[in-house]
């Protein structure tokens, strides 16, 4: 395997990278406090997303944020170690999804429910930074993964940077055919019998596996140093 040289890792990329893993771990302790907090949604079949509808909803909203922190800081946190075309265009969707899931934070989507008519702008919104985060945050993990692992620092975190990134897409995909298989067999309306919830956290919880991975990597990187 071809390495390449990348530069020392600086104290600004450690801080980054325990940034990042700390609003990692946060957004997964908020997600998972949202259950008890909001047991109104069925976590089968309701998106993360419909955590911010309504009261205490702030939380949601500060989850999704924290997830975006993680994102920038990660950028940061391994800018001086990509050296790769294919790794440089991962960092800059690694950004374009934080600043995708920052506006998920601002903008509250709408019940799933809900039909055309009672669709809102902000929550179309929240639609198009999804559509824009949730592929840009899975090819992102991937390019960046293959990146770091040209470096011979990296070798030690091959095969887990591999593993998070490859389970990432394989949890969209899930997700996406879980929706359109179930969409179709509803008649095309969201319900209990469109089990869309559980694959939804799933992918969430990847994001956050990967994010945590790569920052976990960097931090060993400095003590090697």
């Amino acid at each position: 395997m071809q390495t390449v040289t990348t530069k020392p890792v600086t104290p600004i990329s450690q801080t980054a990278a325990r940034f990042s893993w700390a609003a990692s771990v946060l957004f997964l302790i908020l997600l998972v406090a949202l259950h008890v907090i909001k047991p109104e949604f069925d976590p089968s079949w309701r998106m993360v997303s419909e955590y911010a509808i309504g009261s205490n909803g702030w939380v949601m909203s500060i989850a999704f944020l924290s997830l975006s922190i993680s994102c920038a800081a990660l950028f940061i946190a391994i800018r001086s170690q990509i050296r790769t075309t294919g790794g440089y265009i991962g960092l800059t969707l690694l950004l374009i999804s934080a600043a995708a899931i920052a506006c998920a934070a601002f903008f509250t989507i709408d019940p799933i429910t809900a039909s055309k008519d009672a669709l809102t702008t902000h929550g179309n919104l929240h639609g198009l930074a999804s559509m824009v985060g949730n592929p840009g945050l899975t090819i992102a993990a991937i390019l960046i993964s293959r990146s770091l692992i040209r470096e011979q620092s990296w070798s030690p975190a091959r095969r887990s940077l591999l593993w998070m990134s490859n389970l990432i897409w394989i949890c969209l995909l899930l997700m996406l055919l879980t929706l359109a298989v179930t969409l179709l067999q509803s008649g095309g309306k969201f319900g209990p019998n469109v089990l869309i919830g559980w694959p939804n956290r799933l992918l969430m919880a990847a994001y956050c596996a990967w994010l945590m991975s790569v920052a976990w990597h960097a931090l060993k990187l400095q003590q090697r140093s």
